[in-house]
């Protein structure tokens, strides 16, 4: 390194660092600032000198952030221009409504299967991509979940599709996931076809249904609109085939076509592992033609594609647009919602990845400068006060006020805390659950505090992780072993697990009360009411007496005791009494309907007639969470 180059490296000028070397032992030899540095203890000393620290590091290499600067990320590729190169394709639809409106129990009658009798709690909490032969006519339905924790599945199945069928009930009319997947499907600008299930229920009232619908901007075509609607009940077939019509027609009008030569695109619906088969994805082929050992890009993920396969496990040679598949193959899992791009070769995949990783890397950065830069700034600002202050008393330096603080601060926060390992069967589960965390907002309460997420059973290092933070692992439709599960109780690691998301919410929510402080609480005993006020004399001094009726409850000496006055209760005293009296006897209790003469500690307080005695006591209870993750 020349004194050009350190300089360069220090943001100095070049006189500043020539100044410091004159303070360096056997520096004066590097004279001109081209002469070479080659003694590295000389170039540590004259960064020392400036007040800076050094870090000695391999050089960058200039070629290759060359080449990851000017590189250009994938896009799609433009529509062909001409006809000829497109060809039909099958119409990719997405059943969304509310939860438990119906929408697995159609596609069950659809495919002549029972999925709803299987899915955990009655709910589907992932993206289900199925193919159905209708009529000699193959559609593909994406079904997603209609529960309040899937908002960002629902978003990526209206994405994806080319209509939605909006199921709703007709016993319950639109609920709000109704509404949300009504702004998903304008927000992705598809067309909408109702389905106003239930109809076979003695409570369905469809022209209410009717009447909801169009509050939320659909108007149907009998009321004068243009979205079709078909009254249907999926548990009975009743009017399917008119539904099924209506489906293609309306694929008919959209005249889908599709590029089946050239690179393949498409999107990530699901990725998970698998135990045997490892890192795979379920996607949506939305142009070209798959086959194996394709070379597939996704986010920050990268596959040789190894197999694919159909909803039914059987594997297939290649797969069109329009066709759901499961892919093998990948490096690393892909996350949902990430587009798919097919790239000439190994070495490209890896290039677009690097980038796409130093894109976020800057990203990364940038964040951080703003937290660095709004510490600095705190910094200078308790500096320039210190500053003045020395100024002000004319000294170089100030006295230390108290003690040294320690090197390492430990946390002094003493609210309470949960630390959680999340692990999931895919990756959608786990944004679900991490996606109600972030409406988590009584952190005043409990501070939570994620340690680790991630797809996949629970692994020998997730243990470790929650040992090392006392964290509790958050399993979500995940196995875990008995060799694991040996471990955490030797660990004394506690893990929760379930199949259906609200109730690990409810697990949650149980241990975060947990590690809440009890807070004290009044509990109300008794209730008097001042009839008149008198003095009795007790040596010199003179002692105001309430003459009081037990109205309610139990008046107790050894509690404490309120009194309050006017309509507004407006607080008089609050603490302890010195005498209650009845009958000119001292006693220690009276009881409902008993008269009584109270005197109070604080002898300054005069209580008058139409004043309200309120006896209580302190009582510790258990704090509830007030967080409301929204179901």
């Amino acid at each position: 390194m020349t004194v050009e180059d350190l300089s360069n490296s220090l943001n100095k000028p070049i006189d500043t660092v020539f100044e410091a070397m004159l303070y360096v032992k056997n520096a004066d030899i590097y004279d001109t600032p081209r002469s070479t540095i080659d003694n590295l203890v000389i170039t540590r000393e004259i960064v020392k000198k400036l007040g800076l620290r050094s870090v000695v590091s391999a050089p960058m290499d200039k070629k290759k952030h060359d080449e990851v600067s000017k590189f250009e990320d994938l896009e799609p590729q433009p529509r062909p221009i001409s006809v000829a190169d497109l060809a039909p394709r099958e119409p990719v639809v997405a059943i969304m409504g509310h939860v438990d409106h119906g929408k697995t129990t159609l596609l069950d009658f659809l495919r002549n299967s029972k999925i709803a009798a299987g899915e955990a709690g009655g709910i589907t909490q992932h993206i289900g991509a199925f193919r159905v032969e209708i009529q000699n006519h193959q559609i593909t339905f994406l079904d997603t979940p209609g529960h309040a924790a899937f908002s960002a599945l629902r978003n990526r199945g209206a994405q994806a599709t080319d209509m939605v069928i909006l199921v709703v009930a007709a016993d319950d009319g639109v609920m709000e996931q109704t509404r949300e997947s009504i702004l998903m499907a304008k927000d992705a600008n598809v067309p909408i076809i109702v389905a106003i299930n239930k109809i076979d229920k003695p409570t369905a009232d469809v022209e209410h249904t009717k009447s909801m619908l169009l509050q939320e901007g659909i108007q149907l075509e009998d009321i004068g609109g243009e979205i079709q609607s078909v009254s249907i009940s999926a548990l009975k077939g009743t009017n399917i085939p008119i539904l099924l019509d209506t489906i293609l027609l309306q694929a008919e009008m959209l005249n889908l076509q599709s590029e089946i030569r050239g690179r393949v695109e498409g999107v990530v619906l699901e990725s998970s592992i698998d135990p045997s088969r490892g890192k795979l994805s379920t996607g949506l082929i939305q142009r070209g033609m798959l086959r194996k050992s394709a070379i597939l890009v996704a986010g920050t993920a990268w596959a040789k594609v190894r197999g694919i396969f159909n909803e039914h496990g059987e594997m297939l040679q290649q797969a069109g647009p329009s066709t759901p598949v499961e892919i093998i193959g990948w490096r690393e899992i892909p996350s949902a919602g990430d587009r798919i791009f097919e790239v000439d070769s190994e070495a490209r995949a890896k290039q677009i990845v690097a980038y796409r990783e130093s894109l976020k890397m800057t990203e990364k950065q940038h964040e951080d400068a703003v937290v660095i830069s709004a510490k600095l700034n705190e910094h200078l600002k308790d500096y320039k006060a210190l500053l003045e202050e020395r100024q002000r008393l004319h000294r170089y330096r100030t006295r230390r006020k108290g003690p040294r603080p320690k090197e390492s601060i430990e946390d002094s926060d003493p609210t309470p805390k949960v630390y959680l390992v999340v692990k999931g069967d895919v990756d959608g589960s786990v944004e679900a659950f991490l996606d109600v965390l972030d409406s988590y907002d009584c952190h005043h309460q409990c501070r939570l505090d994620i340690v680790h997420y991630g797809v996949g059973d629970i692994t020998e290092n997730d243990v470790k992780l929650a040992e090392a933070f006392n964290a509790k692992i958050y399993a979500f439709n995940v196995g875990i072993s008995e060799k694991i599960q040996g471990v955490c109780s030797r660990l004394g690691i506690n893990f929760r697990e379930s199949k259906i998301i609200y109730r690990l919410v409810d697990e949650l929510k149980k241990d975060i009360e947990a590690v809440l402080p009890s807070k004290s609480i009044e509990e109300e005993i008794g209730t008097a009411n001042v009839m008149e006020t008198f003095h009795v004399n007790d040596g010199k001094k003179k002692i105001p007496v309430a003459g009081s009726r037990c109205t309610k409850g139990i008046l107790k000496k050894d509690s404490r005791f309120k009194l309050l006055r006017g309509q507004e209760n407006e607080l008089i005293f609050d603490g302890k009494v010195s005498s209650i009296r009845h009958l000119k006897a001292e006693v220690e209790s009276i009881k409902n309907g008993v008269e009584c003469g109270i005197a109070l500690s604080d002898l300054s307080i005069n209580p008058q007639p139409s004043d309200t005695i309120i006896c209580y006591r302190m009582i510790q209870v258990t704090q509830k969470s007030e967080w409301d993750p929204g179901f």
